[in-house]
């Protein structure tokens, strides 16, 4: 069984037990988070879609950590024989969760 979650305005294809990096939520370590943002659950075969979202399907998750910073990214901006040079970094903030139930 799995579904297709619209996670802080991204789509994600879950199962359960399993472990996904989100981008940050506002919630602390051990909280449960419900989704009820569904598009799509495929229950062994059976493929259910929504319009936009499938009728009282959720998907409950359990903070695993809070604040995980990804890699970071290095944006460099050069104009040739100007002497314009700038240099910047960003580092994306993360959240892990893990997947408990999904309900159709």
């Amino acid at each position: 069984m799995y579904a297709i979650v619209e996670i802080a305005g991204q789509q994600f294809k879950v199962q359960k037990d399993q472990f996904l990096f989100v981008h940050h939520l506002n919630e602390k370590n051990g909280a449960t988070v419900v989704f009820d943002k569904v598009l799509l659950v495929d229950n062994n075969g059976k493929v259910n879609v929504g319009a936009p979202t499938v009728a009282g399907a959720k998907v409950t998750a359990k903070v695993i950590a809070d604040m995980i910073q990804g890699d970071k990214v290095i944006v460099f901006k050069k104009k040739r024989r100007k002497g314009y040079k700038r240099k910047n970094g960003h580092r994306q903030q993360y959240t892990k969760i893990l997947i408990e139930n999904i309900a159709a």
